[in-house]
Parts: structure tokens; sequence; C-alpha cells
């Protein structure tokens, strides 16, 4: 299993539309591979917010076959150029191997 974990901080307030942006149905749904996608929001928080989307895949070769797509990069294409919005103050992306595994039945 492979995780692939991407970390906003966020002006206070606009978690909600963070939040919105990678709850809803998507095309990721339906790639190879793709297991689930979780978002987290940080509940304490001072004077920005933070949100975590952590997406499993069965494999970093499914993801890596997702992120050459082309359906994947003409959505980055379309907004090539364009601010990204400006409620984001920071965001990072990190990639992790699983090793470990457990569910309520093991």
């Amino acid at each position: 299993m492979f995780i692939q974990l991407k970390t906003f901080k966020v002006k206070k307030g606009s978690a909600v539309e963070m939040i919105e942006r990678f709850s809803g149905k998507g095309i990721i749904e339906q790639q190879p591979g793709f297991l689930d996608l979780s978002v987290l929001h940080k509940k304490r928080t001072k004077e920005e917010e933070e949100v975590l989307v952590l997406i499993r895949w069965e494999s970093e070769q499914d993801w890596k076959a997702w992120e050459t797509s082309e359906i994947h990069l003409a959505g980055h294409r379309e907004r090539r150029g364009q601010p990204g919005p400006s409620f984001i103050l920071d965001g990072q992306q990190h990639y992790y191997d699983v090793i470990g595994f457990k569910t309520a039945d093991t």
C-alpha cells in the first residue's frame, strides 16, 4: 500500500473551502489502484487551520499512473498560470510506503 499525504495550512475560517474541494465526487475514485481518500481537519488551532488529505493507493505504481495520466495533467494545465486560492498559506505533499496495517479484524 502507498500513501499520498497533502497538508494545507489555510487562513482561519477557510478550512471548509478546502474540505469541500476534496470531499466531493471526483475522477480519482475511478482510477485503478485507488483505495480511498480521507479529509482531516485539525481541531485545535489558534491563528490558522490545517487540512490534511490522505489518499491510499494499492501501490506506488498506481499512484504514479494517476499522477502522469492525461486526465490528471489536463486538470493542472487548465489552472496553469492562475494564482491558487488566496486562503492557502502553505501546502506540502509527502509520500509513504505502508509497512504495517491493522484492522479491527486483525
